[in-house]
């Protein structure tokens, strides 16, 4: 039975609130994010992977595969390893470009990363992280499958709105800062940053792998 707008929308706001207060914070991936904006590389694309790769999680949550992966440790703990890796990794390389003169400048490196290596970066910030099957499909998942049936596609709809107005707000909205980050100094601090918060999370995986 098609149920009207009338019914949806409060299930759909409930969505889009629990959405945007989840995925509002610092961490790898919008990190990732701001800094394409801000170098103007690949923007679209990189929104777009963020966007989806937070759709289809969504959708596997709240269609019942979060309590799945809660029974599956030892998936847990390959994720947590291996998302561990990729962001000590971007971590290191985030420092070393706080003290490389060639990364201050906002016009960007003489020869940037392809799309096809930004894709494959903005998927491993959407995909290697566990911290987003906890927010996605197991939280996110969790409270959706508390609705009637009926209703779950107007929360989901309403999760993956908050996603697609944050990534592509962040995305584009960078441009606005564009000015401040002519100066070195913000480009390191935005370097450190970056690379405390990646190894950060990574340590706190390592933590979760080793429980």
């Amino acid at each position: 039975m098609i149920q009207s707008p009338a019914t949806l929308l409060p299930a759909l706001l409930q969505g889009f609130g629990i959405g945007a207060g989840l995925i509002i914070a610092i961490g790898a991936q919008n990190a990732f994010v701001l800094r394409q904006g801000l170098e103007r590389r690949h923007v679209f694309a990189t929104a777009a992977i963020c966007t989806l790769c937070d759709m289809t999680l969504i959708a596997l949550g709240v269609g019942g595969m979060g309590s799945l992966v809660t029974r599956l440790p030892a998936l847990s703990a390959a994720a947590s390893w291996g998302g561990a890796a990729f962001l000590l990794l971007y971590g290191a390389r985030s420092f070393r470009a706080a003290w490389a003169p060639g990364a201050l400048s906002t016009a960007g490196a003489a020869d940037p990363p392809a799309l096809g290596a930004t894709l494959l970066a903005a998927l491993g910030f959407s995909l290697l992280n566990p911290h987003v099957y906890l927010d996605t499909v197991v939280l996110i998942g969790s409270v959706g499958a508390r609705f009637p049936p009926d209703q779950r596609i107007g929360f989901a709809a309403g999760a993956m709105l908050a996603s697609t107005v944050w990534f592509f707000g962040l995305a584009y909205g960078a441009a606005q800062l564009a000015p401040l980050f002519r100066r070195p100094a913000a480009w390191r601090v935005l370097d450190v940053v970056i690379g405390v918060t990646m190894w950060a999370i990574a340590i706190s995986l390592i933590r979760h792998a080793l429980r």
